[in-house]
């Protein structure tokens, strides 16, 4: 279960971030084969004081459409399906909603797998 977290600045349209939050889910679901339904996101939207990033870091030329994605996800993946991920995420978000791969900054966060409740108090994967 990723638990996936946009940052962008305020301002899109509401299918600018639809279309980011379906390039999410689906990018996960084929990299990562995180199953059916297992849709978790979370999306915020920043002004210009709560929105700072640097244009060049590292050597990568970025605009004020940078998005920021986050997933925190069990421990369980390789290297390959982790660039595989980076490489799918970046593809889908130029197709729609048009995102330059520039702009299209992720990182992961691994948990171990007891670190998980879906409900009910309890950790389902323990």
């Amino acid at each position: 279960m990723p638990l996936v977290r946009i940052s962008l600045r305020k301002g899109k349209p509401a299918g600018h971030i639809q279309a980011i939050r379906d390039a999410a889910y689906l990018s996960l679901h084929e990299t990562f084969n995180v199953p059916e339904n297992d849709r978790f996101i979370l999306v915020h939207e920043h002004d210009d004081t709560g929105f700072d990033f640097d244009p060049t870091y590292p050597d990568i030329a970025r605009t004020s459409d940078v998005v920021f994605i986050q997933a925190t996800v069990s421990n369980t993946r390789t290297v390959e399906q982790k660039q595989a991920l980076y490489r799918r995420l970046a593809d889908r978000l130029a197709e729609s909603p048009g995102l330059r791969r520039e702009d299209v900054f992720i990182n992961l966060v691994e948990v171990a797998k007891e670190n998980w409740s879906f409900g009910n108090g309890i950790a389902q994967y323990v």
